[in-house]
């Protein structure tokens, strides 16, 4: 009889931990890429076609599906980069551009998704309209 009780008082307090565990950000922060602010690579990164398949932001990452032609997409350098100019609206803007060097000469169409942490993009106040200019998307990123 003991030894039923002493199991069930086990079961009850391993239950009350793991009930009470209270995680207030199940989203991981860790992005694969950041943001490069540069008005030179904004302008001369390399820009092969690709087409956005959708934008959204998750606290500070900012994840992107897209998609090119090519044979696994494995070799392309894929880059986001801010114009490093704000424009001062209500909210503030900034203009990216989503960078891909694609040498892989295949007829697949082959889509992808990468996360780039976008904190380096905050300015003064609590949110920022980013325009992804190879999309016409704006994302209002609030911090």
């Amino acid at each position: 009889m003991k030894a039923v009780k002493l199991i069930l008082e086990t079961i009850v307090i391993g239950l009350l931990f793991t009930c009470c565990d209270k995680e207030t950000n199940n989203f991981s922060e860790v992005c694969e890429q950041s943001v490069i602010i540069s008005e030179d690579q904004y302008i001369s990164a390399p820009d092969d076609q690709l087409t956005i398949i959708s934008a959204e932001l998750n606290n500070n990452c900012l994840k992107i599906n897209f998609a090119s032609s090519g044979c696994s997409g494995s070799s392309w350098e894929v880059k986001l980069i801010d114009s490093g100019v704000v424009l001062y609206s209500n909210p503030p803007q900034r203009n990216l551009r989503l960078s891909l060097k694609n040498q892989e000469l295949c007829d697949a169409y082959i889509g992808k998704e990468i996360t780039f942490d976008v904190r380096g993009l905050q300015v003064n106040g609590n949110k920022v309209l980013l325009n992804l200019t190879n999309s016409g998307d704006q994302i209002l990123y609030e911090y």
